[in-house]
């Protein structure tokens, strides 16, 4: 599981200076942990967000205790991107949690390869409970049962790893295909006599 160290915030610093340091202030908590404030390191962080996104369980490590969290709200920069602030969501032992886990499409569709159909990714993440430890990176969507273009891949479609159980509606359209519409452009005829 992915570390990351929480050092206590000096309340004497503003966020700005916090930043100049290449620290950026965070917060935790959870049902069993008080609202607590700390620094974490804007590269450690960086790093952590890209490997875990904001699904999968990460081990905060704060001095001598250490907490199961996950990464729930990001405050990014509006310009260079780079996150402000972070919000960590630290899971109560033994209780399942309800995420939203990211879609992946893969495979080819004979719709698109072979008519020319348009892939539309009607949903980009599908809300799922389990366990901290069954807790996916990412779903798999196989987009290869898309023949037709009347074909539809539905929520109850994906596999699901053992552990995992979908709180979406299990009707919630995924991917379809459509038929690529040719725009015509209407040309209205030229009244000789006005010119």
């Amino acid at each position: 599981m992915i570390t990351l160290t929480v050092e206590k915030r000096d309340s004497k610093l503003t966020p700005e200076a916090i930043r100049e340091k290449g620290m950026i202030p965070v917060v935790f908590y959870g049902p069993k942990q008080k609202s607590t404030s700390g620094t974490v390191s804007t590269v450690e962080f960086i790093k952590t967000y890209k490997k875990a996104g904001e699904s999968s369980v990460i081990i905060l490590k704060d001095g001598s205790e250490e907490h199961e969290a996950l990464i729930h709200d990001i405050d990014v920069h509006p310009v260079t991107g780079k996150p402000r602030h972070a919000d960590f969501y630290v899971i109560e032992k033994g209780k399942k949690v309800k995420v939203n886990i990211p879609l992946v499409f893969e495979g080819i569709s004979p719709a698109v390869k072979d008519k020319g159909a348009i892939l539309v990714k009607v949903a980009r993440e599908l809300e799922i409970e389990a366990a901290p430890k069954d807790l996916p990176h990412e779903l798999k969507v196989d987009i290869s049962s898309l023949v037709e273009f009347s074909s539809n891949i539905h929520a109850r479609d994906i596999k699901l790893p053992a552990g995992v159980t979908l709180i979406s509606g299990l009707e919630e359209i995924v991917a379809s295909v459509a038929e690529a519409k040719e725009e015509v452009e209407e040309v209205k005829p030229v009244d000789m006599s006005t010119i």
